[in-house]
């Protein structure tokens, strides 16, 4: 039996799925970022981790990623969905696009997914439950309390008790997000 004749068969990935995924991971590392200057909380969890800390959510095999990464000043910024060429201190990843698909249509939660193998993690667990943390608080601010109940596992208290911090924080926090020039040139080029 010859193993040449039996090519390798790659399956076939949905473009919208793909652009879909594309698109989230943007807004979610701008949001990330803004995050970052805005909420108290968001800050004092990047203070903990460690100076020129780079971390990145993507779905296998091929993308679409998101990296966002701590400079040596502190600043936390969204550095794109390349890889190449930066030293990852922590990898999360999505099993497939079909996973990636129940996580950010808000199917399941994270946590969910975690259980379900369908999602690993590469790198310092601790480093990786504070990232979750700060994905979960972005989440709460970038989307309305009804999808945000099913997107996180815990809806945190004082996104109910202070209805002025949290309107006010995404606000803020869709401001910078996504009125970019930068997010429309990728949203561009990936079509």
């Amino acid at each position: 039996m010859n193993i040449n004749k039996y090519p390798e068969i790659q399956p076939k990935t949905s473009f919208i799925k793909k652009m879909y995924l594309l698109i989230f991971m943007i807004i979610t590392g701008r949001g990330i970022e803004a995050a970052a200057k805005v909420d108290k909380e968001v800050k004092e969890i990047f203070e903990k981790l460690p100076d020129g800390f780079t971390f990145y959510l993507g779905v296998s095999p091929a993308g679409p990623n998101m990296v966002v990464g701590k400079d040596k000043d502190g600043t936390v910024k969204y550095l794109g969905w390349k890889l190449y060429g930066k030293k990852i201190n922590l990898a999360m990843k999505i099993r497939n696009i079909e996973a990636g698909m129940k996580v950010f249509t808000f199917q399941e939660s994270t946590a969910t997914a975690y259980n379900f193998d369908r999602f690993f993690v590469e790198g310092d667990l601790p480093q990786a439950l504070s990232i979750v943390r700060i994905l979960d608080i972005v989440e709460v601010y970038l989307l309305p309390k009804i999808i945000a109940k099913l997107a996180v596992k815990r809806y945190p208290k004082w996104s109910e008790m202070s209805p002025l911090r949290k309107h006010i924080g995404r606000i803020r926090i869709y401001i910078k997000a996504l009125i970019s020039p930068q997010l429309v040139k990728v949203i561009l080029q990936n079509l």
